[in-house]
């Protein structure tokens, strides 16, 4: 397994809800990462992005670790929720909040951070 794999799950697996999208939170590069970070916003989530725009091999990587082939990627304690749409739809209804809240615990909203983290490096900001 290659070292961006390995970086691309513990992303995955440690960080609360992380969004795999095309730029980062300051710099959005695809009207879709844009529509899934903005439902994250809403719903208060604190959010660990991954630009996987710097090497073809990372989205690479991530689909080959999620089984899903497009970008954006949102995951929530190590589940995959899926793409822009599903996200999109699970704010509108609500239903986004009761799964972070679920998964969270009820206070998660209180530290609703943003951070980017750089798989091909290991850097966190």
């Amino acid at each position: 397994m290659s070292e961006i794999s390995n970086r691309i799950k513990d992303v995955i697996e440690n960080e609360p809800v992380a969004l795999f999208m095309k730029g980062t939170p300051q710099f959005v590069m695809c009207g879709n990462s844009g529509r899934a970070l903005e439902a994250l916003r809403a719903a208060g989530a604190p959010v660990t992005a991954v630009d996987i725009l710097p090497d073809p091999s990372i989205r690479q990587e991530l689909s080959a670790v999620s089984g899903w082939p497009t970008i954006p990627q949102v995951f929530v304690k190590g589940e995959l929720v899926g793409g822009a749409d599903i996200t999109q739809e699970l704010a509108e209804t609500g239903e986004l909040r009761k799964l972070l809240e679920e998964k969270l615990g009820a206070g998660y909203g209180e530290v609703a951070e943003e951070h980017v983290v750089d798989v091909l490096s290991g850097a966190r900001a």
